[in-house]
């Protein structure tokens, strides 16, 4: 969920003519990322929860695999939630503080993290009973 949420943000930093100065990607760390000058930040900002939700979707949706919906929903569920705990915190180097620094409307926000809970949150809690379910050998002989 973070790298593909902090990839959106260096897609989107880059192709609205941003200048990367830092950028952290090892799965170990904070993932973050840095532009200035960053022309224009919302696009910067979103770009990181949109794609962050969208790329795990068609990723899913073509490889057709249930662990590929379990990965996906919870990347979309998490994505909403980062977004609403963040807004929550209020601290001023997460995205929800930065989107609002940079001009996004509470309502978007707001709409975005509703969106993505409350369809995250029963897709993802099916997937995890369909990844983790006990499996017959019916069912095993089936998928070979």
């Amino acid at each position: 969920m973070t790298t593909t949420h902090e990839v959106g943000h260096l897609v989107g930093g880059y192709l609205s003519g941003g200048t990367l100065r830092q950028a952290e990607l090892r799965p170990w760390h904070l993932p973050h990322s840095r532009f200035s000058p960053d022309p224009r930040p919302l696009i910067t900002l979103w770009s990181g929860p949109v794609l962050g939700v969208l790329v795990p979707i068609a990723l899913a949706a073509i490889i057709r695999r249930r662990w590929g919906w379990f990965v996906a929903n919870f990347c979309l569920l998490a994505n909403g939630v980062y977004l609403a705990l963040a807004w929550t915190t209020g601290d001023q180097l997460l995205d929800t503080a930065r989107l609002f620094s940079a001009g996004a409307s509470r309502w978007s926000v707001a709409v975005f993290c509703l969106g993505t809970i409350g369809l995250g949150y029963p897709r993802f809690r099916q997937s995890l009973m369909e990844v983790f379910k006990p499996r017959t050998r019916e069912a095993s002989d089936a998928e070979s």
